[in-house]
């Protein structure tokens, strides 16, 4: 399923932004995105938090922004075990990381668009992460067999 998001995010973006360049690809990325949070077969009811997608979008538009926001989610998740902490502080590295690798304006407006959303859309799992109640994933092997 991730590879299904992932995938709706960099189709649109790399296909936009190899025939018209990084503003459109910005806006291909941008409508997946959307398309995910309010997905047009649910009636625009709630759909995904759009990281997976804005992750692929970023990989179509610029693909070392998209590692280095790939690479921080993983680096967090595993401290931390939060796929909401890893979310939250990947999306937020995504303005940062096209501004110090020098990206195009649609790059910085985009990554830093995509943050907002990631972080707006994480109000809940912040409100619990406060609460400590938010969910942490278990990665535990079955125990050997004596």
């Amino acid at each position: 399923m991730i590879l299904l998001d992932v995938a709706k995010g960099f189709v649109p973006a790399l296909v936009a932004t190899i025939l018209a360049g990084h503003v459109v690809g910005a806006l291909a990325g941008g409508a997946a995105m959307l398309g995910h949070w309010r997905p047009l077969f649910l009636r625009f009811a709630k759909g995904g938090k759009m990281v997976a997608t804005c992750g692929g979008a970023l990989f179509g538009l610029a693909p070392v922004v998209g590692l280095t926001g790939a690479a921080v989610w993983i680096i967090v998740f595993a401290i931390t075990r939060y796929a909401s902490v890893s979310s939250i502080i990947a999306a937020a590295s995504l303005p940062v990381a096209a501004l110090a690798l020098e990206e195009p304006w649609p790059v910085l407006v985009f990554s830093s668009a995509a943050a907002v959303g990631v972080l707006i859309l994480h109000r809940g799992n912040l409100a619990r992460l406060r609460a400590g109640t938010e969910t942490r994933v278990q990665l535990r092997r079955k125990p050997a067999r004596a």
